[in-house]
């Protein structure tokens, strides 16, 4: 995932902008996040939409906001703020603000030439409640995710994934693992397409586990200006799950 530094002017015009969160609190263009920070005092924001289509609904974010800043070298503080919606069968779809998620990425394992260039973070998250539960349109409970992400990059193919669990409180809900793993590589100077798997356990007491595949790249018009985007569906469960996901997203850089 390329990182540089975005403007202040930049930031403010996005930050102005309604942008939205994906439930799942995903690493763009991907479900699976990487290890690598925004650089010190660096500023990254992707104003996105995505959604997820199954059987009997649509649901996602219509628009978002994923702030990233550099607090320190190698710590990386997020911010995903979403207004979502959630269209089940042919009732009303519903649209509001949705769960808020914090977050912070520390690498400690940096990119040289004595650890052979793997790159290793930890990304604590945590999704306060805000959205509206009794609409769907969050989960009416604090819930934590406590991942581990590892890189190594063999230019022009990069890899990376991990894993993490979450602490998935509530009735009927159960805790859950993620695993995730994601190949890209550069294909021009301007465009980078890769592919991901991801796999999760049930988060429900009835629920099943549940795989997926996305394909995605990443455009770079210049320097502070990106487009993100992938598309992709589920491998197990996939009628109740995922029968289609897209994300789109663009970024700036400062």
């Amino acid at each position: 995932m390329l990182r540089r530094s975005p403007t202040f002017h930049f930031a403010i015009m996005a930050l102005s902008l309604l942008v939205i969160a994906v439930p799942a609190y995903a690493g763009p263009p991907f479900v699976t996040d990487d290890p690598e920070t925004v650089d010190y005092r660096h500023v990254e924001i992707d104003a996105f939409t995505e959604g997820t289509q199954s059987n009997n609904a649509l649901t996602g974010t219509a628009a978002g906001l994923d702030a990233n800043y550099g607090l320190y070298p190698n710590v990386q503080l997020s911010l995903i703020t979403p207004l979502v919606f959630n269209a089940v069968d042919e009732k009303t779809p519903a649209y509001g603000y949705g769960d808020t998620q914090f977050a912070v990425k520390y690498r400690f394992v940096n990119e040289d030439e004595d650890n052979g260039g793997w790159q290793v973070a930890i990304y604590p998250q945590v999704n306060i409640p805000t959205g509206n539960a009794n609409r769907s349109l969050g989960t009416g409970q604090v819930a934590e995710f406590l991942p581990v992400y590892v890189e190594k990059d063999f230019d022009p193919w990069q890899i990376y994934g991990g894993s993490g669990y979450w602490n998935n409180p509530g009735i009927g809900n159960r805790n859950y693992w993620f695993f995730g793993g994601v190949v890209q590589r550069k294909i021009t100077d301007y465009l980078t397409l890769g592919g991901e798997f991801f796999h999760q356990t049930a988060n429900t007491i009835v629920g099943r586990d549940s795989s997926g595949m996305n394909i995605g790249g990443t455009y770079d018009f210049n320097e502070n200006y990106h487009l993100l985007f992938s598309t992709g569906s589920g491998i197990l469960d996939s009628a109740d799950n995922n029968v289609y996901s897209y994300y789109l997203a663009f970024q700036m850089t400062y």
